[in-house]
């Protein structure tokens, strides 16, 4: 994907090159999941509270966010989108920073609740791992705004002064730890190779999938269904057919 920085963006949803322990361990990681939970909690009220323009709002924002960036996007520019005033858009949010807030929350909120869900079903690491796969492509139609909001403006979003978006980190966290555990899980059944590293081959794969929003298009050809399938495939039977290849050294020989 063009314009992708590995490692900072989402889904990169990109934790630091110290794992989850290094960073504040249990204690930072549950004040995460509290912050989510908070989150969803204020929205559901506000829901409740208000109408179908508050949401209205959110998708014209964050469409305008995707396409212009965060930072470039101004309060005025979203209300001409939308067809009120700037005044009128504060009596829904205080900043465009609360919009923002509401629609990377509402994204990995749902993006959670999915994993979690298919992990505590159980099933065989093999299984797993491609039912996450499928959920990640299906993400990119719903939160396609989201997903590319938080690869262009991740840093910047985490330079904000107090931590209102420390949850985007506690929130990757959890999910490389769920994947890595999958991949581990795997590793020790036999199922998956053991000469692969797990933190590296899970942030191959949330590369991947995040990477497609840049081109992918809900109108095209082929849907994240059969984008799935297709990744699937390569993942876990590769893209040589028969036996697979042998090292380059192997094969031309190590002699002069």
């Amino acid at each position: 994907m063009e314009g992708v920085k590995t490692g900072n963006h989402p889904g990169d949803i990109t934790a630091a090159e110290d794992g989850p322990s290094e960073r504040g361990g249990d204690e930072e990681r549950q004040e995460g999941r509290r912050a989510l939970r908070g989150r969803a909690t204020r929205r559901g009220t506000r829901a409740a509270n208000g109408s179908g323009r508050r949401q209205r709002l959110v998708r014209l924002a964050a469409e305008i966010f995707a396409r212009k960036g965060f930072q470039a996007t101004t309060v005025r520019e979203i209300a001409k989108e939308a067809g009120i005033l700037s005044g009128s858009l504060y009596h829904h949010f205080d900043s465009k920073e609360s919009i923002v807030d509401e629609v990377l929350s509402t994204f990995l909120e749902d993006l959670l609740a999915r994993y979690r869900a298919v992990i505590a079903a159980g099933g065989e690491p093999r299984e797993v791992i491609a039912a996450m796969v499928r959920i990640g492509f299906e993400a990119l139609v719903p939160h396609r705004a989201a997903i590319t909001v938080m690869q262009n403006d991740w840093n910047y979003l985490r330079s904000l002064p107090g931590d209102r978006f420390g949850y985007l980190v506690a929130a990757e966290e959890e999910v490389e730890r769920m994947w890595v555990g999958q991949i581990k899980r795997g590793q020790a059944a036999g199922q998956f190779r053991a000469d692969v590293d797990p933190k590296l081959t899970y942030r191959m794969i949330r590369d991947t999938i995040w990477v497609t929003v840049r081109w992918f298009r809900p109108d095209g050809p082929l849907g994240t269904g059969a984008l799935a399938d297709n990744f699937i495939a390569i993942l876990f039977d590769g893209l040589t057919a028969g036996h697979r290849a042998a090292p380059a050294a192997a094969a031309t020989g190590s002699g002069g």
